[in-house]
């Protein structure tokens, strides 16, 4: 590879730790439109609340864009890294043996959750709630795989986010994630 074709793609790898920081931005501003847990009740008394339904959609679309955003800067990562990624299995055990994500299943869970809603239209409000508590609790799991994958970065790599207008906030969601662990 020459060394004009690395730069490109470490370049390319810090657009994607930029969008990944641009995910959790948005996905936190569309998480703290809502008061948490939902209930069928609540549901069912707004359903035509177009603003609530559109919050949800945005919920739903950006934490799959996330881990989407996420995944392909992982396999990306681990290519300038020298690590084996015919698969994305390969992948993700790669990540889970470095610590950057604490297990292949909570992955494959958060894709599964997330995708049940993107193939099913729903109509029963209790499991439309389900789905979204469920999406909501999983939600600081996909920002703790974002932040370790952040600092793997920058630490294996020496590779930081593209300069943008979204890091402050992404420090300011890691220390408010951390201290409601405490």
């Amino acid at each position: 590879m020459t060394t004009h074709a690395l730069e490109n793609e470490r370049l390319h790898l810090a657009s994607l730790l930029e969008a990944i920081q641009r995910c959790v931005y948005f996905l936190a501003a569309s998480d703290h439109r809502l008061s948490w847990p939902l209930t069928a009740a609540f549901l069912n008394e707004n359903k035509k609340n177009i603003g609530l339904f559109e919050t949800l959609a945005a919920v739903n679309e950006r934490f799959a864009k996330l881990q989407d955003t996420m995944g392909a800067a992982m396999r990306h990562a681990g290519l300038l890294a020298g690590e084996p990624g015919e698969t994305f299995l390969k992948v993700l055990s790669f990540y889970e043996k470095v610590g950057v994500i604490n297990s292949v299943a909570a992955w494959q869970l958060c894709r599964t959750t997330r995708n049940l809603a993107a193939h099913d239209y729903e109509t029963e409000y209790t499991e439309i709630a389900e789905h979204f508590n469920s999406l909501h609790t999983l939600i600081p799991t996909l920002y703790g795989n974002a932040n370790r994958f952040l600092n793997y970065c920058a630490t294996a790599l020496d590779m930081s986010p593209s300069p943008g207008h979204f890091v402050d906030d992404f420090v300011h969601i890691m220390n408010n994630l951390a201290s409601d662990v405490r």
